[in-house]
């Protein structure tokens, strides 16, 4: 199952950050009016700029600025399931969250750490 989860075209990815990132600095990168876009997944935050889908309008704009990882578990686009609460998710929905963790990580430039994120294992 290797190369699954591989980006069609190469991606060159700067070194993954730890950067503390506030919780308000996460939500003003919502990627509206131009602001950076930036998703958290399990208290890792990825720079989604580049992606129109996350921006205004987009389809997942509902995770810009935001910790996704209850969302993604279900693989949903509610913003009522948008938390970063996941360890409570079947066990099917951890696999398929960190599935997403993967297919991020191959793709974006981690930026930082949402700062005393309690999410991350």
């Amino acid at each position: 199952m290797s190369g699954k989860f591989e980006p069609k075209a190469p991606v060159n990815l700067d070194p993954p950050k730890d950067d503390p990132i506030s919780a308000e600095e996460l939500a003003k990168a919502d990627g509206s009016e131009g602001q950076k876009a930036y998703v958290a997944i399990k208290g890792k935050v990825y720079d989604v700029s580049g992606n129109k889908a996350y921006r205004e309008g987009g389809s997942y704009h509902v995770f810009a600025g935001k910790d996704a990882s209850r969302a993604l578990g279900k693989t949903s686009t509610k913003p009522e399931d948008v938390s970063p609460e996941w360890q409570d998710l079947e066990d099917n929905q951890k696999q398929t969250l960190d599935d997403w963790v993967t297919f991020f990580s191959k793709r974006y430039n981690v930026v930082g750490i949402v700062e005393g994120a309690t999410n991350m294992a």
